[in-house]
């Protein structure tokens, strides 16, 4: 072995070092096989790392060195995003006005602590699928399982959170964007077993038979169809969809709906100032200038896309602000009134009936870790997709009504893991945990913390697209 002078003994022990805290942070002692290869590349030399430095071809030199430098920057960016920041574009207005669309984040892995990738062989800076080839970027081998090494603090109420979209486990590629998979078995299977009935006169054991039909009628007719819903594909939890929305609800609290507020164990929560609600707006028939639109409202042209000057009404989602001012224009509005949602089948849980809306919900029990429920036919619907997809159990019910979990019978459920219920500020205009419910622990990715760009897309870029007072805001 050749000799190694002081300042390499210094280089590698700090190395080393730093190695080993990383890897008793992240509690991942197979790290240890690393530990020769550092030593080797600061002592010992036996492997030639830089072969291409010697080469007296100076065209292979040149391409070897930009290699070298892109796969240290692939690995360095691939170890930052997991276990320090990530960057996040907000692509719809569902936070609006928290967030706006066009905003860029840095999105915190620290402040919850860092997953442990599931999918581990991953190519940095893409979610799921390869631009320009369309392919995945991940390879499904190995898959870990979930584990959150120590950080900053926990999911508290009312964060902003960036999480995996819990329904996205299962999705059509020709509707990835638009609808979970699940709810598209759902809407299909509705509209083929299409029929009047009379759900309150039903069982909870009849409803869950019929909801039953309409999956199983669903997945078959998507199965069967795949020119019509191309590819079906399954998603590891930290290859799915990245969302982004408020935590209106913690694991153990009963979260309630009622009249737009909502009520946590009972007692009503504070809203945040920027919540904005959809609205019927009565034109006095004066045109309304953009200009009082875009820069009085803070609307965008996505948001006016039911104005019509000629309109006997149209639809705004509006912050209180908005609201008052708009109201105090007497000379452009009548009147301003609130929307009144109907009951939705597209609901949580998708497989029970129920005469909820988007503004009067629930109540509804977020399950915590170590938390043992008694599972009814009543409380099943809202239970079954925490013990079977987010915990990997397998539930039958029989048709006389009993429950059985990974071939045992049994009325008990004791949950595995922390659940949040997650919603947008704008309200109605957010698919959020009222469509596809509870996010699972496993699914938090971070935590928002500043805005460092953003980007106006209803602007051009000598006309206000870059908002300037938007730039290094912390977010609240």
């Amino acid at each position: 072995m050749r000799k190694a002078t002081r300042a390499q003994w210094i280089k590698c022990t700090i190395a080393i070092i730093l190695y080993l805290a990383f890897l008793v942070w992240v509690k991942s002692w197979w790290g240890l096989i690393v530990v020769p290869f550092i030593f080797d590349i600061y002592i010992t030399k036996k492997i030639p790392w830089s072969f291409w430095k010697k080469s007296k071809n100076p065209t292979v030199r040149s391409i070897m060195s930009w290699v070298d430098a892109i796969v240290f920057a692939l690995v360095a960016v691939y170890f930052v995003n997991i276990y320090v920041f990530q960057n996040y574009q907000i692509p719809s207005s569902s936070l609006e006005k928290s967030l706006l669309v066009g905003d860029f984040l840095y999105v915190s892995k620290m402040s919850y602590g860092p997953r442990v990738p599931n999918t581990p062989l991953s190519m940095p800076l893409a979610q799921h699928t390869l631009p320009i080839i369309n392919t995945k970027s991940y390879i499904e081998w190995p898959q870990w399982k979930y584990k959150r090494v120590p950080g900053f603090g926990k999911v508290k109420m009312n964060d902003i959170v960036v999480f995996n979209f819990p329904a996205g486990d299962t999705v059509s590629l020709k509707y990835q964007q638009t609808e979970s998979y699940e709810s598209l078995i759902y809407n299909v299977g509705k509209q083929i077993y299409s029929k009047d009935i009379n759900m309150d006169s039903l069982s909870s054991i009849q409803q869950r038979i019929i909801y039953d039909l309409y999956y199983d009628a669903g997945r078959k007719y998507i199965n069967s169809h795949p020119e019509e819903f191309d590819k079906i594909v399954y998603r590891p939890v930290d290859r799915r969809e990245n969302y982004v929305k408020r935590c209106v609800g913690l694991p153990g609290d009963t979260l309630q709906i009622k009249d737009r507020i909502i009520y946590i164990d009972g007692v009503a929560q504070e809203e945040p100032e920027d919540i904005q609600f959809q609205y019927e707006v009565y034109p006095t028939g004066k045109l309304i200038p953009d200009e009082f639109f875009h820069d009085e409202l803070g609307l965008s042209n996505e948001d006016l896309q039911s104005y019509s000057p000629n309109a006997k009404k149209f639809y705004l989602p509006l912050t209180k602000k908005a609201f008052d001012k708009l109201l105090g224009r007497k000379d452009l509005v009548t009147s301003i009134e609130p929307i009144v949602p109907v009951p939705a089948h597209n609901l949580y849980p998708l497989n029970k009936y129920t005469d909820w809306t988007v503004d009067n919900y629930g109540p509804i029990w977020i399950p915590s870790k170590g938390s043992t429920i008694t599972l009814t036919m009543d409380n099943l619907p809202f239970y079954e997709r925490c013990i079977v997809a987010y915990e990997g159990n397998k539930l039958e019910v029989k048709e006389n009504g009993d429950i059985y979990i990974n071939g045992e019978k049994t009325d008990k459920y004791t949950f595995k893991m922390d659940y949040y219920w997650m919603m947008g500020d704008n309200r109605h205009n957010s698919q959020d945990s009222r469509y596809w419910g509870f996010v699972p622990e496993d699914h938090v990715v971070g935590k928002p913390l500043v805005v460092w760009l953003s980007l106006d897309k209803d602007r051009g870029w000598f006309n206000g697209k870059i908002r300037w007072n938007r730039l290094f805001k912390w977010v609240g």
